[in-house]
């Protein structure tokens, strides 16, 4: 199939969207508004972890400063460059500093801070969201959610008795090619399926190579603070800086890039928590120090009866795709994680019935409205979107495209195949008791 002419650009087209879904979102509940932010009342952020990912989120905060009507006054974090930067970078999107603390109780306590971003290293995510939201403060939160048990549980919990408002930030659910894929999914086009193939590949030392590593010093951070709910050990510039490389404070490839593959799955599937895991792989590309495997393959199995094959490798840059396979038809995202071109392929009988069936099928593509090319195959961060969208909930106090408990369900998943890898044990889901167990619930212990 032909591409269509391009009649516009796309990603002028995608920003406009987003902007305009989140003014939409906006007017449509402002009726409700005087209820818990006016209208005209400015959203006071605090951001807390000003790292790499914190720097991308304060540019698309940034963005909707004037559309949402937010703007940046307080920054947070325990290295002292990180705290430089962010007042910086942020003085010069609002044209006035922000507030900057060090310590995230500091801010906690502040009256006019009406919400926090939380971007520090994920062994952090929810024993930090759950502060915030016990002390009053709407939250996004970057993903995993937690990949720890009972810390991913309290802060769920912590979330829904508060009644705060939290995003988390796996943000292809508010992208519009991944929306008008699960769009299409949910008219039942592909029929039961049975089968969810998933394979990210990159070629390079991931996470390794940090050129903070070089720059931090214990005597302009807090190292225990950092470490947080961990036990102590020495100061190791590596670890604080390539955090996701070790195992006691991120699992890796799961963390980082199966939370965005599988709450996917959770959103195009409506099935949330997987029935079971297995994992295998290893360090076979980049034998440098690391912990966390560079090579990782997970099987994941669900109650609604389907498989998901999840894939990455860095040493190998071989394109990815993510493939739902049903009966009626197979919908293919072409590219890695973010790519947003999907197209649907219908099945036209057996293979017996049809010798030629690859040439017979008729293939698809997922184009926008007004969009006249297919979209490229690389990846599109376009988080405004999905950051436009908190800022409408935390006025209309409704839940966001990515909700607590949707973080909570991609963090079960992700400690399932991190537990599976590394204890070489098919690892089971027990929704009765929430627990992950080495054995089927129920049966013998």
């Amino acid at each position: 199939m032909s591409a269509p002419e391009e009649t516009i650009d796309r990603r002028k087209f995608l920003t406009k969207s987003a902007l305009l879904a989140g003014a939409t979102a906006f007017a449509r509940t402002a009726l409700s508004y005087d209820k818990i932010l006016g209208a005209n009342d400015r959203i006071s952020l605090c951001h807390i972890g000003n790292g790499s990912r914190g720097g991308d989120l304060d540019g698309i905060v940034s963005q909707l400063k004037t559309s949402q009507n937010v703007e940046m006054t307080t920054v947070c974090d325990l290295w002292r460059l990180n705290r430089e930067k962010a007042v910086e970078v942020n003085a010069k999107y609002y044209g006035r500093a922000p507030r900057a603390y060090q310590y995230l109780e500091d801010v906690l306590v502040l009256k006019d801070v009406d919400a926090v971003i939380i971007s520090t290293p994920e062994h952090s995510h929810s024993p930090i969201l759950k502060m915030a939201v016990e002390a009053g403060k709407d939250a996004y939160v970057e993903k995993p959610m937690g990949n720890v048990l009972a810390e991913a549980k309290a802060a769920r919990d912590a979330a829904m008795k508060s009644n705060r408002i939290v995003q988390v930030g796996t943000q292809h659910r508010s992208e519009p090619y991944p929306k008008a894929a699960h769009e299409l999914v949910q008219t039942g086009a592909l029929g039961e399926v049975s089968k969810v193939e998933i394979v990210w590949n990159f070629h390079g030392p991931r996470w390794r190579g940090r050129e903070e590593t070089k720059l931090i010093r214990e005597q302009d951070t807090d190292w225990r603070k950092w470490l947080l709910t961990k036990p102590y050990r020495p100061f190791d510039p590596q670890v604080y800086c390539e955090f996701r490389l070790y195992k006691e404070f991120s699992s890796g490839i799961p963390d980082q890039w199966m939370s965005h593959a599988i709450d996917l799955v959770h959103w195009f599937m409506n099935d949330s928590f997987p029935r079971s895991v297995v994992a295998h792989g290893g360090i076979f590309a980049w034998r440098d120090g690391r912990e966390n495997a560079d090579t990782f393959h997970a099987l994941l199995e669900y109650p609604k009866g389907f498989l998901v094959s999840y894939s990455t490798s860095f040493g190998n840059d071989s394109p990815g795709f993510t493939r739902y396979m049903g009966k009626k038809a197979t919908l293919t995202n072409i590219g890695d994680e973010g790519s947003p071109r999907y197209q649907l392929v219908e099945e036209k009988g057996t293979h017996e019935e049809n010798a030629n069936i690859d040439q017979q099928r008729a293939a698809k593509y997922v184009l926008l409205p007004g969009e006249t090319k297919l979209p490229p195959l690389g990846i599109d961060d376009l988080s405004l979107g999905h950051m436009a969208n908190w800022f409408a909930c935390m006025r209309s106090r409704q839940q966001p495209h990515c909700t607590v408990q949707d973080g909570f369900a991609h963090s079960v998943a992700c400690m399932m195949a991190a537990k599976a890898y590394s204890s070489g044990k098919k690892q089971y889901w027990d929704a009765a008791t929430e627990t992950i167990l080495d054995r089927t619930p129920g049966g013998p212990s």
